[in-house]
């Protein structure tokens, strides 16, 4: 299964944005390699829910997308990194600012905090 894509006629920027970062795990995704490179298993282990194949294709359209790093080691057994680009680091604020967003608009909910790093 491919890529979903809103429909974008009038070239909207949100929903350009959308069509990149949209969805449940991408955003989950930048927030956990905010704090720096993480292997494909580690990313698997900090969101247990996600299949193997989809963590897959969701790291691939973030590197098309240049959000994301995947740095590729010569060893074996081989070993994959991915990091943030520094397109994908400027997302980070956004984040941060739609977690805030949350926590102001729903305060009866007691949200642990997000360890993402301070802007």
């Amino acid at each position: 299964m491919g890529r979903k894509i809103i429909n974008n006629p009038n070239s909207c920027s949100l929903v350009h944005a959308m069509n990149i970062i949209g969805g449940k795990w991408k955003p989950i995704i930048i927030y956990l390699l905010a704090n720096g490179s993480l292997r494909f298993g580690k990313l698997l282990l900090f969101i247990p829910t996600i299949s193997k194949k989809v963590l897959t294709d969701q790291l691939r359209e973030l590197e098309e997308d240049g959000l994301i790093i995947r740095k590729k080691f010569a060893e074996i057994p081989p070993r994959v990194e991915y990091s943030l680009s520094e397109k994908g680091e400027t997302l980070l604020p956004v984040l941060k600012a739609l977690s805030n967003w949350t926590v102001d608009s729903y305060q009866e909910i007691n949200f642990e905090m997000c360890k993402i790093i301070e802007i």
